[in-house]
């Protein structure tokens, strides 16, 4: 069982959802990361989705294209995030990770010499936005055989043959987009994303995360009703973005941001 799998059956065991936030690596510079992390976990979070900077991320908005090029800035690579994940690991070894990013980074790498590093540094998923199932025959199993679990989108516009073929390659969790557009684009319309996870569900046994446009416990709370756990990012990253001069009060600012959350969703549970 990886650690993904075991949280996320534990938390389903008690009743409760998962909160994942995001944050990309190197930002607002390449030594707060590991530090950050474990100010998210701190502040309730389950599993990380740590970004991977990109110079072309097409799937964010402005806010995280920002962070990649605050983070690039300082040169951030994917051997460097690597790295960060090692150093967090040597406190941490209980909260999965999960790398998110794009695919030129790793075929840069080689899928196998990436794979290989990941799972030494203690990586526990791979999300590659621009990776679509029909061409993960190869690199799915891959990532699997290190014992890292490939996970993959899903849209609104998604079809029923594309959900079962993601699903084939995924392990881990399916992270449904609840808008149709970039992150931070939009705001969520719950119902519709209640009716889209719950058909989700019957086609894919795995756990479905719901992410963008999640801002506040609010949010949060709408989205645990109805999924296995939110996924909170844009509203992380420009509170970095905010607080970047101030190493303090940006821990201070995310945790009270994160707290909240964790209070909403686990009141689910009661």
């Amino acid at each position: 069982m990886s650690r993904i799998e075991g949280v996320l059956k534990a938390l389903k065991g008690q009743g409760r959802k998962a909160l994942i936030p995001y944050i990309t690596a190197g930002d607002p510079h390449p030594d707060a990361t590991v530090e950050l992390m474990h100010t998210l976990v701190n502040a309730g979070a389950d599993i990380i989705e740590l970004g991977v900077p990109f110079s072309d991320p097409m799937a964010d908005g402005p806010v995280i294209q920002l962070a990649c090029e605050r983070a690039l800035r300082y040169g951030t690579s994917l051997r460097q995030v690597l790295e960060m994940v090692h150093t967090f690991r040597s406190q941490d070894d209980k909260t999965p990770v999960v790398l998110m990013g794009y695919l030129n980074p790793i075929e840069a790498m080689g899928y196998e010499a990436f794979a290989d590093a990941a799972a030494d540094a203690g990586v526990d998923g791979v999300l590659t936005v621009d990776l679509p199932p029909e061409e993960a025959e190869d690199v799915a199993p891959l990532f699997a055989k290190r014992g890292l679990d490939p996970i993959f989108l899903l849209a609104p516009t998604t079809t029923d043959e594309r959900i079962r073929a993601i699903s084939e390659h995924s392990s881990g969790y399916v992270y449904y987009v609840s808008i149709k557009g970039v992150t931070g684009a939009a705001t969520i319309d719950v119902d519709e994303v209640a009716r889209k996870v719950a058909h989700i569900h019957e086609l894919t046994a795995l756990p479905v995360g719901v992410g963008f446009g999640i801002r506040d416990a609010a949010t949060a709370a709408a989205i645990g009703r109805v999924s296995d756990g939110v996924i909170v990012g844009s509203v992380l990253v420009d509170t970095i973005a905010r607080h970047q001069a101030d190493r303090v009060e940006l821990k201070r600012a995310l945790t009270n941001l994160l707290n909240p959350m964790r209070e909403a969703l686990d009141s689910l549970a009661s």
